[in-house]
């Protein structure tokens, strides 16, 4: 018995279930959809685009200053631009020596200075405050302590400014209305050079003479 049921058990042909085919994509995302950008940011419009595209570009306005800066002769517009662009730059050593109204003084002198005499005349004035300010820094402690020292620190005011820069400025005036015509023009610019040259030579003497001494 036991036989021949085994032998039916055999001729039994069991089919397996047919599978349904499937149809993979030929490309799936490595990632799904949702964990490629879990704040998804919203594309710009088309008409935005463009509008940004077609904003006046900066590059003629730069351009533009540069020219009216190294404009030949001077003029007040040129001498605006250039030393507000200068002070902007400058601004940690101006800190350092003037006070806010002192750095107003500058600047009116500063522009007046580059009307009439341009770029080299500025440097001259520069050159005139860096040199005043550094003799005025060298042994400020002690000169703090001994009660000879400049106040604010050596910071100067606009009365420092403005005693300083008298005499040029008025040469700058003369030099810019032609007082005197071409044949005084040399002698106003050799005024406002004497003029600085002066007033440098008496402050680095006085701080030197200060900080050091009989030993000076």
């Amino acid at each position: 018995m036991k036989m021949a049921w085994s032998n039916t058990l055999l001729q039994i042909h069991v089919k397996p279930p047919s599978i349904p085919s499937l149809h993979f994509p030929h490309s799936l995302p490595k990632r799904p959809p949702f964990l490629l950008d879990p704040n998804p940011i919203n594309p710009i419009p088309r008409s935005l685009r463009m509008q940004f595209l077609h904003r006046p570009n900066a590059v003629p306005l730069v351009s533009r200053a540069m020219d009216i800066i190294q404009s030949s002769p001077p003029t007040w517009q040129s001498a605006v631009l250039s030393n507000l662009l200068i002070f902007v730059v400058g601004t940690p050593l101006l800190v350092a020596g003037l006070s806010l109204s002192g750095i107003c003084a500058a600047f009116l002198l500063a522009t007046l200075t580059w009307r009439a005499f341009g770029s080299p005349g500025f440097l001259l004035v520069a050159s005139y405050f860096v040199i005043g300010t550094a003799v005025t820094k060298v042994k400020m402690a002690q000169k703090e302590a001994q009660g000879i020292a400049e106040k604010r620190k050596g910071r100067r005011g606009p009365g420092s400014v403005i005693g300083s820069s008298a005499a040029g400025c008025v040469c700058a005036v003369l030099t810019i209305y032609g007082v005197g015509g071409e044949a005084f023009t040399r002698l106003w610019r050799l005024g406002f050079i004497a003029s600085f040259c002066t007033k440098l030579s008496d402050t680095v003497s006085s701080e030197i003479g200060k900080a050091y001494g009989k030993t000076t």
